[in-house]
C-alpha cells in the first residue's frame, strides 16, 4: 500500500506536542511495517533525520503553511495533486488537517477542540479557519484518532460524529526524562535560579496554556510564603502574548520569574529533573504531555482538573481550577512546605506514567490505520 503522511509539523529543533506525536509515531511504524511505501510532505526543507527508513520517499511541497490562506491553498489544491500522482492508497494527517477535494480514504488525528471552546484564543482567520474546516474535516474522514477520552467525547458531540469512527490513542512520553542526581540538580539550579528551588512551566505562550494566571498565583505565592522559590517559564512565543508580558512587567517579583524561550530536549531534561515541581495549569488540554514527562523525571505535578488532565494525571497530581490563581498558589505553597507530600506525588506519578507510552501510541496508531485499509476485516 501507498500512504501519503502529512508531515509539514516535522521541524528541527522546532517539535511540539502535535509534531512530537508525529515523530515518535511514524519513526516507529514506517520501521515496523516495511511492506508499505510512505511518502512523507514537507512544507519547506526537511532534515534527513526525519526520513526514517528506506521506503520513506520524502517530498517538499510549497509554499510553506503558514497562514490560514496558505493553508488553504495546501491542502485544498497541492495535496489532491499529489495523492493522485503518487496513487495513494490512504493519506494521514497527525495534525487535523485534511483535504475536501480528494476521493483518496483520508485519516486524521484531531487531537483536541480548544477552537470550539476558546475561539477568542486565536488569531482571527485561524479561528474562521479551524471552525469552518474541521467540522468537514471530521465528517469526511474515513476514520479519526484523538489523543483521550475527554477528546474523543468532544468530537462526537461537537461534530455529530459517530462513536465507533474515533479511536483514542493516548500521547505517549520521552524515556530520556529520568530523576535527576542530586549534584546535577544543584548545577542546574546554578545556572538557571541563582541556586534557588524553581516551579517550572514547559509549553508554548498560548493563551490557553494559562500563562498569565500562572504568574498571579506565583506572585500570590511568592507574598503567602516568603521563600525563594523562582517561577522558570520555559517555551516560545506563539501568539497573543501581550496580556503575559503586561502582567510580567507589573509584578512585584518579576525578578524572580525567568523566561527561557525554547530550549533543546537534552537541556530541557536538565530543568525539568531539577524542578521542585511542575506547575501545568491550561485552561483546556487535549492531553498534557508534560506532566507525564515531569512523572518520568521524577518531580511533582500541579495541574489543571479541567478537560482531558484528570485522566493523565489520575490521582498522582495536585488538582487546582486554572481560572483561580488562589488555588495553584495554594497548590504551591502545599508543594514548598511539604516534602512528604512531594514524594508521595513522586511515587503516585512513578506508577502513573507507565499508562502512557510511544510504543503504545505507536501501536494503536497502526491499528487504527489497518482499520482504514482494510476495512471491516480489521473490525
Amino acid at each position: 500500500m501507498i500512504i501519503a503522511v502529512n508531515t509539514r509539523l516535522l521541524l528541527k529543533n522546532r517539535l511540539e506536542g502535535i509534531g512530537w506525536f508525529t515523530y515518535e509515531t511514524l519513526k516507529r511504524i514506517t520501521v515496523r511495517h516495511p511492506e508499505h511505501q510512505y511518502y512523507f510532505i514537507f512544507d519547506r526543507s526537511y532534515d534527513p533525520q526525519f526520513v526514517f527508513s528506506a521506503n520513506v520517499t520524502p517530498l517538499v511541497l510549497s509554499p510553506p503553511t503558514r497562514h490560514p490562506l496558505l493553508w488553504y491553498l495546501w491542502f485544498e489544491y497541492r495535496i489532491p495533486s499529489v495523492l493522485r500522482k503518487i496513487k495513494a492508497d490512504l493519506f494521514l494527517s497527525p495534525d487535523g488537517y485534511l483535504s475536501t477535494k480528494t476521493d483518496v480514504p483520508q485519516f486524521t488525528v484531531i487531537h483536541d477542540l480548544n477552537f470550539i471552546h476558546r475561539p477568542k484564543d486565536l488569531p482571527r482567520l485561524t479561528s474562521l479557519y479551524y471552525n469552518w474546516y474541521f467540522p468537514k474535516f471530521a465528517r469526511i474522514a474515513t476514520r479519526i484518532a484523538t489523543v483521550s477520552e475527554y477528546s474523543k467525547n468532544d468530537i462526537i458531540n461537537s461534530f455529530g460524529i459517530r462513536g465507533d469512527k474515533v479511536d483514542v490513542v493516548y500521547d505517549g512520553h520521552n524515556t530520556a526524562y529520568t530523576p535527576l542526581p542530586g549534584a546535577e540538580q544543584e548545577a542546574v539550579r546554578n545556572t538557571y535560579s541563582g541556586g534557588c528551588p524553581y516551579f517550572l512551566f514547559i509549553g508554548a505562550l498560548h493563551p490557553r496554556k494559562n500563562v498569565e494566571g500562572l504568574l498571579r498565583a506565583f506572585e500570590e505565592f511568592k507574598r503567602m510564603s516568603g521563600g525563594h522559590e523562582k517561577l522558570l517559564i520555559v517555551g516560545g512565543e506563539m501568539f497573543k502574548t501581550g496580556p503575559i508580558y503586561d502582567f510580567y512587567r507589573e509584578m512585584e517579583f518579576r525578578n524572580e520569574v525567568v523566561f527561557t524561550g525554547r530550549i533543546p530536549v537534552e537541556e530541557l531534561r536538565k530543568v525539568l529533573g531539577a524542578a521542585l515541581a511542575l506547575t501545568f495549569v491550561p485552561f483546556f488540554e487535549g492531553f498534557g504531555i508534560p506532566v507525564v514527562e515531569a512523572m518520568s523525571a521524577g518531580v511533582p505535578v500541579i495541574c489543571s482538573f479541567t478537560t482531558s488532565l484528570s485522566e493523565v494525571g489520575g490521582d498522582a497530581v495536585l488538582y487546582a481550577d486554572p481560572e483561580k490563581p488562589s488555588q495553584i498558589a495554594w497548590a504551591m505553597q502545599k508543594i514548598s512546605a511539604n516534602e512528604a507530600l512531594r514524594k508521595t506525588l513522586i511515587e503516585k506519578g512513578n506508577k502513573q506514567k507507565d499508562k502512557f507510552s510511544w510504543e503504545k501510541t505507536a501501536n494503536l496508531l497502526w491499528e487504527s490505520v489497518e482499520k482504514v485499509l482494510y476495512g471491516s476485516k480489521m473490525e
